[in-house]
């Protein structure tokens, strides 16, 4: 492959090329595939078109067809040349040979790889390259009353000591919740907060050799803390939609929920209201919030960050020069419109250009944000709430992504042994040995 070069491919980007090079045409597919979305890809495709000469194709994938689609692609040798997918595919498909590994790498380190949140890179790490290039992504949130803890003298929820010391200051029930903790086994709500807290407290079902034991310290540590959470929350079998109605009530002190929340607490969609006070339209609740994305436990002081992060993919098939080009317009000239597709959540894993390291992430807080009014998240949460929003994808982390076993990670968690397990011993049916036991032993048979 030939090497990608970025001051030429910026020239080329900056100028426009008709009667000077070539025109080619490369196919795009994404999984951004709302009307109101792929209108704006399709506007950045116009854009980089006028730039450079180019065509791209966009097309729409639905992203529960994409991994057979993109095999069905290879095996005919007719893959796009670049394809917007998801972290579970990246190491699958750099082994299979779907993805152009040495052209994304090229991309990423022409683009320069310390503009880029670490743990975007991290986890696309292959072969000693970045697999695919990180486009955007958002992190799993601890959401919490700042005015109450502020008023309490607590610390911003940030370790497994601190939550708990936020519930024995602030659960008073009915009136106000502690927290409300996820406790429905068979949602997938659960399985993601649990897995965000078993990160925290550096606990991991895999590695490099496949499915690893729970240690019995740290699980124990695990199992106490979010037994603590449970016990500090409504009565039922609660899941996201519960933790959201109980917080917008003014009724929960913390609740654990991804960023698309960031619009409604702010008054911006009518279908979920705060309903704090008789406005459904009020920015109060926001005005009270804080968030946290890392946090850490007694055996993890360091913590971690739940993240889903998503990626451009130059593939093998690909016109590789034109499809680095638009890559590279995607992340840079036109990385604010890549943001702007759905701003509140993708949030930028480009933080911004050497010459001005904040430059993307000040653009995208003044983003509009919302459903039935829009509005930039600056206008509801300060500077310091919008970079840790922003920060926890320096920690971002998953099971079985640096270890290799990102496929067996994920069967563990849809096979939800450890939601029941976990349940189990939040309801006093077994102790925590028998709990750590018996996840081992049904998790050591997940194929």
């Amino acid at each position: 492959m030939k090497k990608f070069n970025l001051v030429a491919a910026t020239t080329i980007l900056s100028v426009m090329v008709s009667g000077v090079a070539t025109a080619d045409s490369i196919r795009f597919w994404t999984t951004e595939n709302q009307p109101e979305r792929l209108a704006k890809q399709q506007a950045m495709a116009d854009d980089f078109k006028k730039r450079t000469g180019h065509t791209v194709e966009v097309i729409p994938v639905e992203e529960k067809d994409l991994g057979t689609r993109a095999t069905a692609a290879f095996a005919a040798g007719d893959l796009p040349d670049v394809i917007y997918h998801t972290l579970q595919y990246v190491l699958p498909w750099a082994e299979a040979g779907i993805l152009d590994v040495e052209a994304n790498d090229d991309v990423v380190d022409a683009l320069q790889t310390n503009t880029f949140a670490p743990g975007a890179i991290s986890m696309a790490q292959f072969d000693g390259m970045t697999a695919a290039v990180p486009v955007d992504g958002w992190t799993q949130m601890v959401v919490y009353r700042k005015d109450l803890f502020d008023a309490a003298g607590l610390a911003a929820p940030t370790s497994y000591a601190a939550i708990e010391a936020a519930l024995d200051a602030l659960h008073n029930p009915p009136s106000m919740y502690g927290f409300v903790a996820a406790t429905k086994v068979d949602e997938n709500f659960m399985s993601q907060v649990l897995e965000h807290v078993f990160l925290a407290n550096g606990v991991s079902p895999v590695s490099a050799d496949g499915f690893a034991p729970f240690d019995l310290t740290a699980t124990t540590e695990v199992l106490d803390f979010y037994k603590k959470l449970a016990k500090a929350s409504p009565p039922g079998e609660l899941f996201w939609k519960q933790s959201r109605e109980m917080y917008f009530a003014g009724k929960a002190a913390m609740i654990i929920w991804s960023p698309f929340i960031l619009d409604e607490l702010a008054g911006l969609r009518d279908s979920a209201p705060p309903t704090i006070n008789s406005d459904p339209t009020s920015p109060e609740l926001a005005s009270k919030t804080a968030v946290v994305t890392t946090f850490g436990g007694p055996s993890n002081a360091a913590g971690a960050a739940w993240a889903d992060i998503r990626y451009f993919g130059i593939t093998s098939d690909a016109n590789t020069d034109v499809a680095a080009e638009f890559v590279t317009y995607s992340m840079k000239d036109g990385y604010t419109a890549t943001l702007s597709i759905a701003p509140e959540g993708k949030f930028p894993v480009r933080r911004g250009e050497p010459t001005d390291t904040a430059r993307y992430v000040k653009a995208w807080s003044k983003l509009p944000v919302g459903v039935d009014r829009k509005a930039p998240l600056s206008d509801f949460y300060s500077a310091s709430t919008i970079n840790r929003i922003v920060g926890g994808l320096e920690t971002a982390d998953r099971w079985g992504v640096k270890e290799g076993q990102l496929s067996l990670a994920s069967k563990i968690i849809n096979s939800q042994a450890i939601n029941r397990i976990v349940r189990q011993y939040i309801d006093d049916e077994i102790d925590a040995a028998a709990a750590v036991a018996k996840m081992n032993a049904e998790l050591a048979a997940v194929e």
